[in-house]
C-alpha cells in the first residue's frame, strides 16, 4: 500500500510549507503558461469576491471613490496654479506637462489598482499570516495582490485618465502619426508593468526587511511624482539614474518626448522610445525572480 504523505506544516523550526505545494508552483504540472493562467484565474476570483463585498455598501463606496478622485485631483491643481504664474516649466508648455502628468498618473493608477496590495507583505511576514496563503491551492503572489482588492483606487486611475485625455486635446504643435498615436496607450500599459514590477520587487524585499515598505514607496509613489514633471527641471545625475539604474524614465519620459517631438533624455538614441516594452518585460522577469527568492527565504513564525 502506497504511503500517504501529509503536506508540510510550520513546525518548531519555523519552516513554512513549500510555496504552492500541490499547486501551480510546480513547473511539471503544466509549464509556466499554466502557472500564469492559474495565477490570473485565482487573482480574478479573489478580486471579484472583494468587489462584491465592496458593492454591498454602494453609497459608502461612491463617497470613498469620489473622495479618492478629489484628493488626487489636487495634485494636478498644483500644476494649474504654477502655470498661472509662469508660461513654461523647463522649456515645456502647459499642455506638454499635462501630457506627462496624465501618462504617468494613468500608468501608476493602473498598477496601484492591480498590485497595490502587495506592499502589505511585510506586515504579514511579521505576524505570520502569510502562512495562510502558502497552504492554499493558488499562487501566493496572486493571492497577496488580490487580497482585500481596493476598488476605491479607481479614483486615482480615473483622475489620471481624465488629465491624459484633456492634455491630448490641448497639446499644440504635435504632428500626429500612426507610431505616435500608438505610443500613447502603449506607454500606459508598459508604464503600469514597470510600476507593478517595482511594487512586486519591493514586496519581495520585505521578506528580509519587514519594515521596508517606505523604501518601495520612494520608488513607486516618488517615481510617479518625479515623472509628472519634465526631465529638464532635474539634475543630470538624477535623470541618468532613472534611465540607466531604475528605468522609471521608460514609463513616460522616453516615449512621451518622442511623441512631443523632443530628444530623448540622458543621451539615449531616438529608437529608445520604442524600447519601453522590452524594458517592461525585463522588469517583470527580474521582479518575478526577486519574488521567488523572497518566498524561498521565508521562515514562518512557528506559531
Amino acid at each position: 500500500m502506497a504511503e500517504t504523505r501529509r503536506p508540510d506544516r510550520p513546525g518548531a523550526a519555523g519552516r513554512p510549507p513549500r510555496p504552492g505545494a500541490g499547486t501551480a508552483w510546480r513547473a511539471d504540472s503544466g509549464g509556466r503558461a499554466a502557472v500564469a493562467a492559474e495565477g490570473l484565474r485565482a487573482y480574478g476570483l479573489i478580486a471579484v469576491m472583494w468587489i462584491r463585498s465592496t458593492m454591498a455598501y454602494r453609497f459608502s463606496f461612491a463617497m470613498t471613490l469620489l473622495t479618492n478622485l478629489l484628493v488626487n485631483f489636487f495634485d494636478f491643481v498644483v500644476i494649474l496654479l504654477m502655470f498661472g504664474h509662469v508660461r513654461g516649466l523647463g522649456g515645456f508648455a502647459f499642455g506638454e506637462v499635462a501630457f506627462l502628468y496624465g501618462t504617468t498618473s494613468t500608468a501608476f493608477g493602473l498598477a496601484d489598482l492591480a498590485m497595490g496590495q502587495v506592499g502589505k507583505v511585510g506586515r504579514r511576514v511579521r505576524d505570520g499570516t502569510l502562512d495562510t496563503f502558502l497552504v492554499r491551492p493558488a499562487p501566493v503572489l496572486a493571492q497577496v495582490a488580490a487580497d482585500r482588492f481596493a476598488l476605491r483606487r479607481l479614483g486615482r486611475l480615473t483622475q489620471g485618465l481624465l488629465v491624459l485625455v484633456w492634455s491630448l486635446a490641448v497639446l499644440e504643435g504635435v504632428e500626429w502619426t500612426v507610431p505616435k498615436a500608438a505610443m500613447v496607450p502603449l506607454m500606459v500599459v508598459t508604464g503600469a508593468l514597470i510600476f507593478g514590477s517595482l511594487m512586486t520587487a519591493g514586496a519581495a524585499f520585505q521578506f528580509w526587511a519587514q519594515d521596508g515598505a517606505e523604501v518601495t514607496n520612494s520608488f513607486t509613489y516618488g517615481g510617479n511624482t518625479l515623472l509628472q514633471y519634465p526631465p529638464t527641471v532635474f539634475a543630470g545625475e538624477l535623470v541618468r539614474g532613472v534611465v540607466y539604474v531604475v528605468p522609471l524614465a521608460f514609463v513616460n519620459w522616453v516615449p512621451a518626448l518622442y511623441v512631443l517631438g523632443r530628444g530623448a533624455p540622458a543621451g539615449l538614441p531616438p529608437w529608445a522610445a520604442f524600447a519601453s516594452p522590452l524594458v517592461a518585460a525585463g522588469c517583470v522577469a527580474l521582479a518575478g525572480l526577486a519574488w521567488r527568492a523572497g518566498i524561498r527565504s521565508y521562515r514562518s513564525t512557528g506559531s
